[in-house]
């Protein structure tokens, strides 16, 4: 989410940089129904806590003009002060911590700052349901806590759940990665975490938040194309199976309170003016509980950029029309009264939106008085930046941290044997760039160069005046790594590499980053560990292969706890159990791949190689779910299956007749669940955490996936110790493919499991 202006959200990022923390006192927090202050609003029955929210939300609208429910149908709303509703802004951001991205947060000297957890690539590279949620949890703790103290909403535009389909995307570092199956369960997680109260109430809300952005986006400006005039071209098949399956889990699994639409067309079709995607799908097929709201300036974006519509009258009405609830901006304001008289919006679908809304901000709990007589009214300043969630950030960085290379060796280091450490980099003591975009205050920062020296004596040199690195200090580098006992380099990337508005073109280290860690590797006496800082993956073939580079960390931008985590890991503190949620491509694919193309699946006849590991047939830097431990795990499949039936289908269906390859899953009466069950040692020489990731091939049917995740669970393993894991398997969620009209069908043949280096077959039959 942005301005619609390219570059504006850069220069309202540099303002709030050059703007010191507003002083201020306690605020009140905004409500409605403040009985105590207005006796008379008692008698309203949508301030009565005892009535149903369908209840108290059609009393609302009966009592509010047409004017009045326009008002709420904008990110700003307009308050009513003859019924005690005060305005309110529904933008506020949550993506890692709470944002000042967003009119709706601010920090002051009550709250200064609030825990700034790692880039979400980052902890989705930890696979821990568990930890995602708890970092929701968290995080709308300290959101409730702002809100008592009158800085910070109750909505919050988080989290983004888009594949991050193509290396190059900016924003790739919002997401979960590239797989379905993982950005399902981490936007589920963390949204379950930001909502659900701590009391069991499953109607009520802790916070609202949004599942983003709706569909197929995933270009932001790549070589002067841009999101906002974009037209994603998407098969059938690959929306199904690869960009929605998320936003459909949001929704079902996590009971998210709103989807946002996206700036892109996709066929042909406005994203915010696509009457089956929002009313058929969202609302429709998913059945949403909550609100669909627009990405920024989207409705402006469509008339002005897009030129969608001959008037934007007919840009408003065609977007509430289609099932929007929520404009985030001030074209629908403007516009909407207009639309109304000339007969393309009618009241009946002003009161469907405005409905959606106010019902989101009852189950929020702002209609029922004062929040702080409320479940969380004992929240304020002192429940945000504790200690407990600051060290959740550094646990969090951790657990997602990847080790891609180390020699027999070199890592861990042994402090005890460190005399002098040499930390090189420009991203080894900035600690703005830990905390990647749409970040907010953080309580404090401890960078790289921090971290190292709590532990050994350091020496540090930037290399590089800043990380574009046009010209690298060589000579002052290799001075200060020929002196020390081992070295650490701490290079990658920046918001002014990869963010919003901006994807790449290269995606190999910037400038004469190269340079300076192949100079530094020669003329080190003792270990080499490359830290690459960065939200995408990089072509590093040239570390990969470099005997002199010993250790190889990824850590994506880890947060404000990220330099004591990497030194942690470094020397041993903490054992690395991060896979990459991410393919690493080389930089031919780059130069060779049209990012605007949205296929996934490789072309033979076109020489287009796929995306993703589900896809792609070439090379790979690192694979995705690659990533190495300071111990060894093995793996034993103790029990699984080796065939499947389907029984019965209906007598009169084709299959009974002649020979199928797949079945349609909504024709199948009866489906065999089955379990797998796996035992995992550590047979190395240090306690670590391993994940196991379950993949699964379907046989060669409707082009499907080389192969598959289809589970995965981190275990917590003693030297020696063994567990014993089970991943319950239904044949009709998880062995399905989709075919190319989109249908959702069970392969019929040979199936196999992958775990590790570890295959088992089974066949599934009628």
């Amino acid at each position: 989410m942005a301005a619609a202006v390219a570059g504006r959200s850069i220069l309202i990022l540099a303002a709030v940089l050059l703007v010191p923390a507003i002083f201020v006192s306690a605020q009140q927090p905004r409500f409605a129904c403040d009985v105590s202050a207005n006796p008379d609003l008692k008698s309203f029955p949508f301030c009565d806590t005892s009535l149903s929210v369908k209840i108290r939300v059609e009393d609302l609208l009966k009592r509010l003009t047409l004017q009045e429910k326009l008002g709420w149908l904008a990110n700003s709303a307009k308050g009513v002060s003859r019924l005690g509703i005060p305005d309110y802004e529904w933008w506020s951001e949550i993506l890692h911590g709470v944002s000042y991205t967003g009119p709706g947060v601010k920090f002051t000297d009550l709250v200064p700052g609030a825990t700034s957890f790692p880039q979400v690539i980052l902890t989705a590279a930890s696979f821990n349901e568990s930890l995602f949620r708890a970092i929701g949890k968290v995080v709308s703790t300290e959101a409730r806590a702002m809100y008592n103290v009158g800085l910070a909403g109750l909505t919050f535009w988080s989290p983004n759940v888009n594949i991050y389909r193509d290396p190059r995307w900016g924003r790739g570092q919002e997401t979960p990665g590239e797989d379905p199956l993982l950005a399902s369960k981490y936007g589920v997680a963390y949204v379950r975490g930001l909502q659900e109260r701590d009391d069991g109430d499953k109607e009520k809300l802790k916070i609202a938040s949004c599942c983003k952005h709706y569909t197929a986006y995933d270009v932001d400006n790549w070589k002067g194309i841009q999101r906002y005039s974009f037209n994603a071209l998407v098969s059938r098949q690959d929306l199904e199976d690869t960009f929605n399956p998320p936003f459909k889990s949001c929704v079902l699994e996590g009971n998210v309170a709103s989807v946002m639409c996206s700036y892109n067309q996709v066929n042909g079709k406005a994203a915010c003016g696509d009457p089956d995607l929002l009313a058929g799908v969202i609302r429709g097929q998913w059945k949403l509980n909550g609100y669909i709201v627009t990405d920024c300036d989207s409705l402006e974006v469509m008339f002005n950029a897009q030129h969608y519509t001959k008037t934007p009258e007919e840009v408003v009405a065609l977007g509430v029309n289609s099932g929007l609830d929520l404009n985030c901006g001030s074209f629908l304001a403007k516009y909407a009264q207009a639309a109304v008289d000339r007969g393309l919006l009618k009241e009946e679908a002003v009161n469907k939106a405005a409905y959606n809304n106010f019902a989101t901000m009852m189950r929020l709990g702002f209609f029922d008085g004062d929040p702080r007589k409320q479940l969380y009214g004992n929240l304020g300043p002192k429940d945000v930046c504790t200690e407990a969630h600051r060290e959740l950030s550094r646990e969090a960085a951790r657990q997602g941290i990847v080790l891609l290379k180390n020699t027999a060796g070199s890592l861990p280091l042994s402090p005890a044997s460190i005399k002098s450490l040499a930390v090189i980099g420009p991203n080894a003591n900035n600690g703005y760039t830990m905390i990647g975009s749409y970040e907010g205050k953080p309580c404090r920062y401890t960078t790289p160069l921090q971290g190292l020296s709590a532990h050994v004596s350091t020496v540090y040199e930037a290399g590089c005046a800043d990380i574009s690195c046009t010209t690298a200090q060589v000579e002052a580098a290799k001075k200060t790594a020929a002196g020390a006992d081992a070295v650490v380099l701490v290079v990658g990337s920046d918001q002014s590499i990869e963010r919003e508005s901006q994807d790449r073109v290269n995606i190999t280290l910037p400038g004469q980053q190269q340079l300076l860690v192949s100079s530094v590797a020669r003329v080190a006496k003792g270990p080499v560990i490359l830290v690459i800082m960065s939200g995408g993956g990089m072509d590093v073939q040239f570390a990969k292969g470099d005997r002199k580079i010993t250790s190889i960390l990824w850590v994506g931008f880890p947060g404000e706890a990220g330099g004591a985590a990497i030194a942690d890991v470094i020397f041993g503190a903490h054992n690395p159990s991060g896979k990459l949620p991410m393919t690493w491509y080389p930089q031919s694919y780059a130069d060779k791949v049209n990012m605007t193309m949205m296929s996934m699946r490789a072309d033979r006849s076109t020489g287009f190689p796929g995306r993703s590991y589900r896809f792609y047939r070439g090379p790979t830097i690192y694979p995705f779910g690659y990533g190495l431990s300071y111990t060894k795990f093995t793996h034993e499949i103790l029990d699984a299956p080796t065939q499947i039936s389907v029984l019965p289908l209906d007598s009169n269906h084709a299959c009974k007749s002649s020979n199928c390859s797949s079945i349609d899953i909504q024709a199948l009466n009866n489906v065999e669940g089955f379990e797998i069950h796996i035992k995992v040692k550590n047979a190395g020489g240090m306690r670590g955490s391993h994940t196991v990731l379950l993949f699964w091939s379907s046989p060669r049917v409707h082009n499907a996936p080389e192969k598959q995740l289809l589970g995965f669970e981190k275990l917590d393993l003693g030297v020696g110790e063994e567990k014993a894991l089970t991943f319950a398997v239904d044949a009709r969620k998880h062995l399905s493919v989709v075919d190319e009209e989109g249908i959702r069908k069970l392969g019929l043949g040979e199936h196999v499991l992958h775990i590790g280096d570890l295959k088992r077959s089974f066949s599934v039959k009628i």
